[in-house]
């Protein structure tokens, strides 16, 4: 099965048969094409959520600007370099910095804040995600020694994406982003909700076109899963085989990408990474952030991993990975073909 040379009405049809129950062989061809480029490994990153502050109001989430209930804090730059020190001596070798659209953090704070990181850990890679940015933003960024960029688009249909945002959010600007980060020679991370209010099977045919057309060398997929302090409270969750389906698919279409076997499958199901990881995925983020600020970082209810501590997050997360057949990897887990 050649997805890559699928149109949408293809796709969406594809899609439709194999949402509810996937074909078994659809998941097993993605995860040996992934072991065919990246073998076994499981490539590990640490996520540092360093602010939960947010000027935005997407709807679907739950740090939003509107949201008076959150405990809101901003880690400062010697907590995210003891971050990066637990992490280090815990073996990892790519740290995210991940936080709300905070205006706090300027240029000039992020990239001193970088610029440490990359002098410290200079065989570490630092991934990013802030957010939109400009074009002249994300250039100093990596100027100051940035070698990734995560930026979701979400949806790559126009309207559906009014839908979960509000107006001053334009998908056009948002894709805008993704191809400056590409330009600039970031690996870029793309990546979308899986059964968000208002989505169709016609709508995620056209994510996997956008991401045919964009290749990013990452990509985030998940489920939605509801916040209570949100206006989609009300709204069912992302189910688990449509989501591994999307992963399965994403990987036959971009045979290359790195893509997390994310907390939100777990988080939706115990077993649920796992799955990811069967169905193509070989990445997996456990969190570095201090544990007192862990639940603050609420993007949606039910999180799993908010009080494990890091050592105890990154020890669990191998063992689960090594009963399922897989190798955690310590090493940075670059795309290939990327430096």
């Amino acid at each position: 099965m050649n997805i890559q040379q699928m149109n949408k009405a293809e796709l969406t049809q594809l899609i439709a048969q194999n949402a509810e129950n996937p074909d078994p062989e659809i998941l097993a061809e993605a995860r040996r094409l992934c072991d065919s480029v990246y073998g076994k490994q499981v490539f590990m990153r640490g996520l540092i959520e360093f602010t939960n502050y947010c000027k935005n109001n997407c709807y679907y989430c739950g740090i939003r600007a509107a949201n008076g209930n959150v405990h809101r804090y901003r880690l400062t730059k010697e907590d995210i370099l003891t971050c990066c020190d637990i992490g280090y001596n815990l073996g990892f070798r790519t740290y995210v910095l991940q936080g709300g659209e905070d205006p706090y953090f300027t240029d000039d704070i992020m990239c001193d804040i970088v610029s440490d990181i990359r002098r410290i850990y200079p065989d570490c890679a630092i991934t990013l995600s802030l957010g939109e940015r400009s074009k002249e933003s994300y250039q100093r960024l990596y100027n100051a020694g940035a070698n990734r960029y995560l930026l979701r688009h979400e949806t790559a249909t126009d309207e559906h994406y009014s839908l979960l945002h509000p107006e001053n959010l334009l998908l056009s600007n948002r894709k805008q982003c993704l191809r400056d980060l590409k330009e600039i020679g970031f690996q870029t991370g793309a990546g979308f909700m899986v059964g968000s209010p208002g989505q169709t099977y016609e709508m995620l045919a056209e994510d996997l076109l956008f991401l045919k057309d964009l290749q990013p060398e990452m990509v985030g997929i998940g489920p939605f899963i509801p916040h209570a302090d949100t206006p989609f409270r009300e709204e069912a969750q992302g189910s688990l085989n449509l989501t591994l389906l999307m992963v399965a698919l994403t990987r036959l279409m971009l045979p290359t990408a790195l893509l997390p076997a994310t907390t939100a499958l777990g988080s939706i199901d115990p077993s649920g990474r796992e799955q990811g990881l069967k169905a193509g995925a070989n990445v997996v983020m456990p969190n570095l952030s201090p544990l007192n600020v862990r639940k603050d970082y609420s993007l949606y209810d039910n999180k799993i991993c908010t009080g494990d501590e890091a050592a105890e997050c990154r020890m669990c997360i191998q063992r689960r990975i090594q009963s399922s057949g897989f190798e955690l990897s310590t090493g940075r887990g670059d795309h290939i073909g990327n430096p």
